[in-house]
């Protein structure tokens, strides 16, 4: 029992590890893909290169279905609405492409400041959702590594019973 319980331990490590390695995948996918671009658009310097940057960022969040739903696990947070995000993100890039090309440059400044303070957060973070680069799985993954820990302890536990046995046996 002692082989069995210690070999299934690490199995479970193994496991979390995998599972690890996937949710670390998805998110620098997401960092390069959507919020980098997303970040782009906040710093950028021009209505045209903000649009374009922008316009990438809300083209990967309809390719991947970001357009509503909440990433929270088990509440239904406002931070985490997705409808929220996304419809942000729209409008911004409506307001850059309603602004006229004969706008003055306070008009395209102002435009910009306002694009950067809604994308950003505290000057310099992307805002978005929490867990969004591992949405629509977020449940999946996080019942998945609640259940690989459970099993990870109740092997622990066997492995510790099964080690105690042994030495009662031996020593005692």
């Amino acid at each position: 029992m002692e082989k069995f319980a210690k070999t299934a331990m690490w199995l479970c490590i193994g496991a979390l590890a995998v599972l690890a390695t996937i949710v670390a995948a998805r998110t620098i996918t997401f960092n390069i893909e959507c919020e980098g671009h997303i970040k782009l658009a906040a710093d950028a310097n021009s209505i045209e290169l903000a649009k374009t940057e922008l316009k990438t960022a809300i083209d990967y969040a309809e390719a991947h279905e970001l357009t509503e739903g909440y990433t929270s696990v088990w509440f239904r947070v406002p931070a985490d609405n997705l409808a929220f995000w996304y419809n942000n993100m729209t409008s911004a890039y409506k307001e850059l492409c309603d602004l006229p090309t004969d706008a003055t440059p306070l008009e395209k400044t102002n435009v910009l400041m306002k694009l950067r303070e809604t994308l950003l957060d505290d000057g310099d973070i992307v805002t978005h959702p929490d867990g969004i680069s591992v949405y629509p799985y977020n449940k999946a993954y996080a019942y998945t590594a609640l259940g690989f820990f459970g099993l990870m302890i109740l092997f622990m536990v066997l492995w510790s019973y099964a080690w105690d046995i042994e030495f009662r046996r031996r020593y005692l």
